[in-house]
């Protein structure tokens, strides 16, 4: 692997990172996931994100931290990666201050760079379909539970690095697949974008 094509990616700086975490949700929009690979250098820019806030029955620090859950009470840009239903891995942010418990939720990435890479480790060919969703997500970059806690905010083998791209529209609506506070509108994307999950009735 070039360590120079990783070298192009500047790590956010976490003092720029929203302090609320509906902010850091839509702030995350437009931003760019970085994944190191022995074979290269795999990244998508961010067009979907969920905000799981303080009081929020859908969040996994909703009831205190665990020994599962602790990297989401982490300070803000920090990875908290669990796997659902015990079939998929998701990638979170941690947000807010240290001992929160709030977070954001990765929900779909535009593949970037590394796409031979994303289709051998999805075992599918179209593109729009190797990153949207955050299980796909976390299976076309290889995330796995071994990432949990890892700081965002430094280059390493996984991080999140800015973009001059303009994401465009920047839509707003209720979270996919939860069933507890599921009224809330915290579920951002990019208005008009194919790699957004969910269906077309959620993504006006």
């Amino acid at each position: 692997m070039s360590s120079n094509r990783a070298d192009i990616y500047h790590p956010l700086d976490r003092a720029d990172l929203p302090e609320d975490t509906a902010d850091l949700a839509r702030y995350l929009i437009g931003r760019l996931v970085v994944r190191e690979l022995p074979e290269g250098v795999v990244s998508g820019r961010i067009v979907e994100t969920e905000a799981y806030v303080v009081g929020d029955a859908a969040g996994h620090g909703y009831r205190g931290m665990t020994p599962r859950n602790r990297s989401l009470f982490l300070e803000a840009g920090h990875a908290y990666v669990y796997r659902a239903y015990g079939v998929s891995w998701m990638l979170n942010v941690s947000s807010e201050g240290p001992g929160t418990g709030t977070g954001v939720l990765i929900r779909a990435l535009e593949p970037l760079e590394g796409i031979v890479i994303m289709r051998l480790n999805r075992g599918v060919e179209r593109l729009r379909d190797l990153a949207r969703g955050p299980g796909r997500l976390a299976q076309a970059l290889r995330i796995d539970r071994s990432l949990d806690g890892l700081d965002l905010c430094r280059q390493g083998p996984l991080w999140l690095a800015t973009d001059e791209h303009q994401a465009g529209a920047i839509g707003q609506g209720i979270r996919i697949g939860i069933a507890k506070d599921a009224d809330r509108t915290l579920r951002f994307y990019v208005r008009g974008c194919p790699f957004v999950s969910g269906p077309r009735s959620l993504n006006p």
